[in-house]
């Protein structure tokens, strides 16, 4: 869950960004047409995140991408006729606070779509929210799989449980697995400790990475948990050191990794801690009196920095001037607000250059044919929602900062 992205390829600046406020007309406005008298329908999309707390590096990230998204779609006129804006919340990575958040979004009429959450727990909180008011729902971060595939999903039986969510970034049967098949085959790491974190994130990609870890033939020296927010894990470090791991796996976030990763070593057990995109950020390291090179981390995607297609999403965020980072979702935010304005652009198109009264479930119908070329590479999404896209890069540690280890589409 972290760093950076963002950027579209200029051929495909073809969407805008959002906000219905009553300066301009739909099919109930006595018949007016977008643009009339030089009068605009201002749509918004709606932004859900942590902006306060430790998590607010990723949450002012997605924040900020997402208003990228829409000054460009403003300054280019991606949708005739239409002004978008946003509104952001935040929901403290606090599944109650997030509910509370998206029956705000969905009262307010003028939002046809959502980015965010960031944390999966979260998103379990305002799926069901946003699937009584038909308001789609667009995910950078999240990558628990029950989200799009339901609670059955390990068990082989995929059901979509709500239609109105999306995501951008790739999920953690993908991540975990990946991760595994890394540790093991390539870092040559035979016996692992398991540890989580007890959040829905952290314990769903700890179990994937587990279970992979297994069929490849390595061993589980142990598991544990680990609650959030606390800071001695000295506990857990010692079962670590007795258990004769040459490594750690962490389902978690950035906070509590670095800390255990300190711990473990102070403990005497010098092994790498790896986790998924939940730890790669730089408060990871700072987290962490102890050298730790070599720690190791995986995140969605390939590094935005690397990528042709996220050029001008880097430069233009620069040019913006935004106090915080993109981080690790900031080209898949970008991308995922790009999403609804392209769902709004078709809306509008199909409805003779006017946004219809029915905008909300139009957009969601406009969403599951969406595709472009983004930032993060193409954008578009199956029948569970779930992004297509199936790059993941794997960081290192290296001299006191993540560096890129290896890139790669992921293969079954």
């Amino acid at each position: 869950m972290r760093h950076r992205s963002l950027v579209i390829l200029t051929a495909a600046l073809t969407t805008g960004a959002l906000t219905l406020t009553a300066c301009g007309s739909r099919d109930d406005d006595n018949g007016k047409d977008n643009g009339a008298d030089g009068a605009k329908t201002t749509v918004t999309i709606g932004v859900d995140a942590p902006l306060t707390g430790s998590l607010s590096p990723f949450g002012q990230g997605i924040k900020n991408s997402v208003d990228l998204a829409v000054r460009t779609a403003n300054k280019n006129n991606e949708v005739k006729g239409v002004t978008f804006k946003t509104t952001a919340l935040d929901d403290q990575a606090v599944p109650g606070t997030g509910q509370q958040n998206a029956a705000k979004l969905v009262a307010d009429k003028n939002v046809v779509g959502v980015v965010g959450p960031m944390n999966s727990g979260v998103a379990q909180s305002m799926q069901g929210v946003f699937a009584k008011a038909d308001l789609t729902q667009v995910s950078p971060a999240n990558t628990n799989p029950a989200l799009t595939q339901g609670d059955n999903w390990a068990k082989g039986e995929k059901n979509r449980p709500f239609k109105t969510y999306f995501r951008t970034a790739t999920t953690d049967i993908i991540q975990g697995r990946f991760a595994a098949q890394h540790l093991y085959k390539e870092a040559k790491k035979k016996k692992a400790f398991v540890v989580d974190d007890k959040q829905t994130y952290g314990v769903g990609i700890a179990a994937i990475f587990a279970e992979e870890f297994k069929r490849l033939g390595g061993e589980i020296a142990g598991t544990d948990h680990l609650t959030v927010k606390e800071t001695d894990f000295s506990g857990i470090a010692n079962k670590i050191k007795t258990s004769g791991a040459d490594s750690v796996y962490f389902g978690g976030q950035f906070p509590e990794a670095g800390l255990l990763s300190d711990q473990v070593k102070k403990a005497g057990a010098r092994i790498p801690l790896m986790g998924g995109d939940g730890i790669y950020n730089p408060g990871f390291i700072t987290a962490s009196g102890e050298p730790n090179d070599g720690d190791l981390a995986t995140s969605v995607g390939y590094p935005v920095e690397e990528l042709d297609s996220a050029k001008k999403f880097v430069q233009g965020y620069k040019d913006a001037g935004y106090k915080d980072a993109y981080a690790t979702y900031g080209g898949y935010s970008y991308d995922a607000a790009w999403a609804i304005v392209q769902a709004v652009k078709k809306t509008v198109e199909d409805n003779k250059g006017k946004l219809p009264a029915d905008a909300r479930t139009k957009v969601l119908d406009a969403m599951g044919k969406v595709s472009f070329d983004g930032v993060t590479g193409k954008v578009s999404f199956d029948q569970y929602g779930d992004t297509t896209n199936k790059q993941l890069t794997v960081y290192q540690v290296v001299g006191g900062a993540w560096k890129s280890l290896k890139s790669a589409t992921f293969q079954d």
